[in-house]
């Protein structure tokens, strides 16, 4: 469950071209809540790849549990870039 999350910018290129659409990026979010290993699945090039990730980091979670104790677990997160 994210806690808290940061709204990623768009950058300066897709801005002027108007692309949008999402970025799709996997990370480990270890039992700390903190997202690891982010990388992109499925971008969009245009530097929202980059951005997508930069976001991503700055998120934060509550650890999912397992027998009552924080575990790390893969998620794929999905960062849309709709408005300009």
């Amino acid at each position: 469950m994210i806690i808290s999350l940061s709204q990623p910018e768009f950058s300066p290129e897709a801005r002027q071209d108007k692309i949008h659409g999402a970025v799709t990026v996997n990370c480990i979010v270890d039992q700390h809540g903190l997202p690891v290993d982010v990388h992109v699945v499925r971008g969009l090039g245009h530097g929202l790849d980059e951005k997508a990730v930069e976001a991503v980091k700055q998120y934060r979670f509550r650890p999912a549990m397992e027998n009552g104790k924080p575990v790390a677990v893969y998620l794929d997160i999905e960062v849309n870039f709709e408005t300009f």
